[in-house]
């Protein structure tokens, strides 16, 4: 009897070992790399197309499978601030407009995934809603985009148009309103993560 419970017991172990180490095996993190990756907002004027260029980004993806692309979360940040044109002057009405003092931070939060694709290869297209925070105004937002995934790194491909006014900023204004901005803005992003 005595040898029966401790059978048990270490059959018991065994199987819990084997549950623990299949869910790590298909549960994965990676980590953006800001040095991989690239986000630039794309917009229009009475004058000139302009862009501006994230100079600092931060996220995280998680995967409940990784190779059936079945995502547990989804965080991306992008430090206003770093938004750059290349002209200082156009950067501090950018940095006003999205109100930088009070709001650092433009952020991406995964909330569902609506529909996967597997178009081959470790390559997916994905349709998903997720919460978009600018300058202090956060609003639900359809996105979909393209995951890659090979050894060790995943990446995301993708773009979203939409209206600063939705996210109660002002489209910004340069000498004393002769230069104004389109309301509408395009997003485009290849994030590296790790």
């Amino acid at each position: 009897m005595l040898k029966l419970k401790k059978m048990n017991r270490i059959m018991l172990k065994v199987f819990a070992l084997f549950l623990l180490t299949s869910s790590i095996g298909q549960a994965q993190e990676f980590n953006l790399n800001n040095q991989e990756s690239s986000l630039k907002v794309l917009g229009t004027s009475n004058v000139h197309d302009w862009e501006l260029e994230a100079e600092n980004l931060r996220g995280k993806i998680s995967f409940k499978n990784l190779n059936e692309c079945i995502i547990e979360a989804c965080n991306i940040e992008v430090t206003v601030e770093g938004l750059k044109s290349g002209k200082s002057s156009m950067d501090k009405n950018t940095f006003k407009a999205l109100k930088s003092e009070k709001h650092k931070t433009i952020s991406f939060k995964l909330v569902e995934v609506k529909t996967v694709e597997n178009k081959d290869a470790g390559k997916f297209s994905v349709q998903s809603v997720g919460d978009l925070t600018i300058a202090g105004v956060k609003k639900r937002v359809d996105l979909n985009f393209i995951l890659n995934h090979t050894e060790g790194k995943v990446n995301l491909t993708g773009e979203k148009k939409i209206k600063m006014t939705d996210f109660n900023v002002d489209p910004p204004k340069a000498m004393f309103g002769a230069i104004t901005t389109g309301d509408e803005v395009l997003i485009k992003f290849s994030t590296q993560l790790k």
